[in-house]
């Protein structure tokens, strides 16, 4: 856990289309149920139910975000071969 006690975490979620999407977050519960409730973001909204299929745990905001963008960066066939590792 991080110096501030709040760990912060890197996640992807396959849509009900089979599209995966890529988010940040320090609470992964609550904000898949913000998905799967329409609330999430905007790319979420109408491919909903959600299903949460790989997270990553980090000490600081900044080490997430920036594995968040590295992972936004992927093809559909690395972000296939990531969540598959799980």
């Amino acid at each position: 856990m991080s110096e501030s006690g709040t760990e912060h975490y890197v996640y992807v979620l396959e849509c009900a289309d089979g599209s995966l999407y890529t988010g940040y977050t320090t609470d992964v519960d609550r904000r898949v149920a913000e998905h799967d409730a329409g609330e999430g973001a905007k790319y979420t909204r109408g491919r909903t139910p959600v299903e949460l299929v790989h997270v990553e745990s980090f000490g600081s905001q900044s080490a997430a975000m920036s594995r968040e963008h590295e992972i936004k960066q992927f093809s559909r066939g690395e972000k296939v071969r990531l969540v598959d590792l799980d």
